[in-house]
């Protein structure tokens, strides 16, 4: 089919994650431009029904506006692929990927891209007697960072100062997920790098009132979260954490829109993660960068559904 006439839009929004409640509002943002850009627009929402009751009738491209797991980790898109149905951001196996921590970072390690030093532990391998090794070996330094492998939004994410605190985190994690990761913390500037279809937008920095960008900082105007844009880095280094943010959208294969993670810190970018499904809502970073580019939402909407496509 061709890309320009896709008139049926179904937006994907909602689903069971913990970001259920952002990828509703994501939605909402993404039905208003499509339909201002004259699209007929219909809505499925994977809490209420099952993927496979998606109907191909009067369908001719899907938007996915789903957030984590389910959503962002490969399982939507695997269903997309099964109705053949055209469908906007990464496929399966980039969405897999970018999504797990563990699999990102050593993506990263791979393609010369710094990430912090960082280690990851098994529930049911790990002995809480060995951390010390762990860290010893490593050679990672207080705070560390602990995250569940394979949430967004910075959901589960805590910065532990101590070994004390550490422990509790981990303990903590443990009983609701398999897999976590712990990482060096890097202090420094925060900075996130928008790429749509594989040219980078621009940057923003983010200053946070809170220790870190985590949910709060994210999502609520409370938090009263400073965006600087673009981000106060030389026109060198500017330049540096676009291009590297262009390479991770292209070794890990991505499509459509993604939003690259970065601290900048004693002149070196250290790249957290890359998210596939970034947030649109009215306090999200990739429409502030898109809009400072010169690309109003409606025609940043239209670009990534203009990608849609099956077989990623």
């Amino acid at each position: 089919m061709n890309k320009k006439k896709f008139k049926n839009i179904l937006v994907v929004l909602g689903g069971t994650s913990g970001e259920r409640s952002i990828s509703l509002e994501s939605g909402q943002a993404f039905i208003k431009a499509l339909k201002k850009k004259g699209y007929k627009v219909s809505i499925f929402d994977p809490q209420k029904k099952n993927f496979n009751l998606i109907s191909k009738k009067k369908v001719d491209a899907i938007f996915n506006a789903l957030h984590g797991k389910d959503g962002e980790d490969g399982v939507a898109q695997s269903y997309f692929e099964y109705l053949k149905i055209p469908y906007t951001h990464s496929g399966v196996i980039s969405s897999f990927n970018a999504m797990n921590k563990i699999i990102s970072k050593e993506i990263f390690c791979m393609n010369n891209i710094k990430t912090p030093k960082y280690f990851s532990l098994k529930k049911n391998s790990f002995n809480m007697q060995n951390i010390n090794k762990f860290i010893s070996r490593k050679k990672i330094k207080f705070p560390i960072v602990s995250k569940p492998s394979n949430e967004g939004s910075s959901l589960g994410v805590e910065v532990c100062k101590n070994k004390k605190i550490l422990i509790k985190s981990i303990n903590k994690l443990f009983k609701k997920y398999d897999e976590i990761v712990l990482e060096e913390y890097i202090g420094g500037q925060e900075v996130q790098v928008a790429v749509i279809n594989g040219k980078a937008l621009g940057a923003i920095e983010l200053i946070p009132k809170r220790l870190f960008y985590d949910y709060k900082a994210k999502y609520t105007k409370k938090a009263k979260t400073k965006h600087v844009m673009p981000a106060r880095l030389s026109k060198k280094n500017y330049n540096k954490v676009l291009k590297i943010a262009q390479q991770t959208h292209k070794v890990f294969n991505c499509r459509g829109v993604t939003r690259s993670d970065f601290k900048f810190y004693k002149n070196n970018f250290y790249l957290l993660e890359i998210n596939t499904q970034p947030g649109m809502t009215s306090l999200s970073l990739v429409p502030e960068i898109a809009y400072f580019s010169g690309l109003s939402f409606e025609n940043l909407v239209k670009q990534i559904l203009l990608d849609a496509s099956i077989n990623k």
